[in-house]
């Protein structure tokens, strides 16, 4: 399972495994493919050096990148409280409401928010980078699209590889003139933020608009099978995040999480801007329901929902409110019916993989005769 990229880049098989956990990372790339931590969820450097030692201390010498969300235009001076103070103040009361409804506790005194989507803030960004430049990563890649020029020219310059999401073949062209390296196109199915085309349209356009660049399909794949449909499409390989959730190496952050992905059906998740303001798929409960009732008072835009709803998401995880409880997830979820390790899941995939190819095969060399 090596195409050209997978070949440039050293790794056995051109699976790319995008993932929060270390663990998870550092796995991906023992067994084969190409770890990429998420960053998004670092707001303190030492935190991201920390992990990233880790990953260094695990990986075996294996290539691994990094994932983080920064906008394509450099805005600087805009501070989180001076974000924050734009909230409505109806939002906030909202939100206060429906935790009452569902009887969720208040943190305890003088704790925090154990995770606050602020890693979109460039200036949160550019530290993580900052960071992770000083490591021998070889892949950086952006999941709200190009990221400013002179970010790809910094990685560029240490030799790093940039990649950037699309959700239509426009959005790949743009990613192209911006210089990037890799496009990463990233279907209706997929978990977190996603565009309005599926994968099985998505990937064939996007190959063709920005050709010879190499195309990682994303999105829905979460078997042998469908890795080897990707490539038939003409991609370079398989962007995968949903289906490591459910691996004994990730760190979710409840059971009850873990034991709700493993229940959950492929019409279990909705595309929902409840998150971070953006349409983002996940888990469907009673919080995206809130949050999409034409009677409430609507989502914010991105940052403000994020950064409105975190505390109440770690009062949800914290105590584990099941019919608020949730996490972004693609559909893929419906095949994430078991807890293994990342090296299973990788069995499985290049298993799959092979007899695809085996029966392709067949049928070709019985359809020439």
């Amino acid at each position: 399972m090596q195409t050209e990229l997978s070949k440039k880049l050293g790794v056995e098989y051109a699976i790319f495994g995008f993932t929060p956990f270390p663990a998870v990372a550092a796995a991906i790339s023992r067994a084969g493919g190409f770890g990429v931590l998420g960053a998004v969820r670092y707001t303190a450097p030492d935190d991201l050096k920390r992990d990233l030692d880790w990953i260094e201390a695990h990986v075996e010498g294996r290539p691994y990148g990094l994932d983080v969300v920064m906008p394509a235009k450099k805005v600087e001076g805009v501070t989180e409280a001076e974000v924050e103070a734009m909230i409505p103040e109806g939002h906030r009361q909202y939100v206060k409401d429906t935790l009452a409804k569902y009887g969720v506790p208040e943190l305890a005194e003088g704790e925090v928010s154990g995770w606050r989507i602020t890693g979109w803030m460039e200036q949160v960004a550019r530290t993580q980078l900052d960071v992770a430049f000083d490591y021998p990563i070889k892949l950086l890649a952006n999941a709200l699209g190009s990221p400013p020029a002179d970010v790809v020219e910094r990685a560029h310059d240490r030799g790093v590889l940039v990649a950037a999401l699309a959700g239509s073949a426009r959005h790949a062209v743009k990613h192209k003139e911006g210089g990037i390296d890799i496009v990463v196109a990233q279907g209706y199915e997929a978990g977190g933020h996603t565009g309005e085309i599926a994968s099985m349209v998505l990937t064939p356009e996007a190959v063709d608009a920005v050709d010879p660049l190499p195309v990682l399909a994303a999105g829905g794949i979460g078997s042998g099978r469908q890795v080897a449909a990707a490539l038939a499409l003409g991609a370079q390989g398989v962007w995968l995040g949903s289906l490591w959730l459910t691996c004994t190496e990730a760190e979710m952050s409840s059971p009850a999480v873990t034991r709700k992905l493993l229940e959950a059906g492929s019409g279990d998740t909705v595309r929902s801007r409840a998150l971070t303001g953006k349409p983002a798929r996940q888990l469907r409960t009673e919080w995206t329901d809130a949050w999409d009732d034409p009677n409430g008072p609507g989502t914010l835009p991105m940052p403000l929902q994020g950064l409105l709803v975190a505390d109440a998401l770690t009062r949800i995880q914290k105590y584990e409110v099941e019919p608020l409880l949730g996490t972004p997830v693609g559909q893929i979820v419906g095949r994430m019916n078991s807890e293994r390790s990342v090296q299973a899941v990788f069995d499985d995939l290049t298993r799959g993989f092979e007899q695809a190819v085996d029966r392709v095969n067949r049928i070709a060399g019985r359809s020439g005769q």
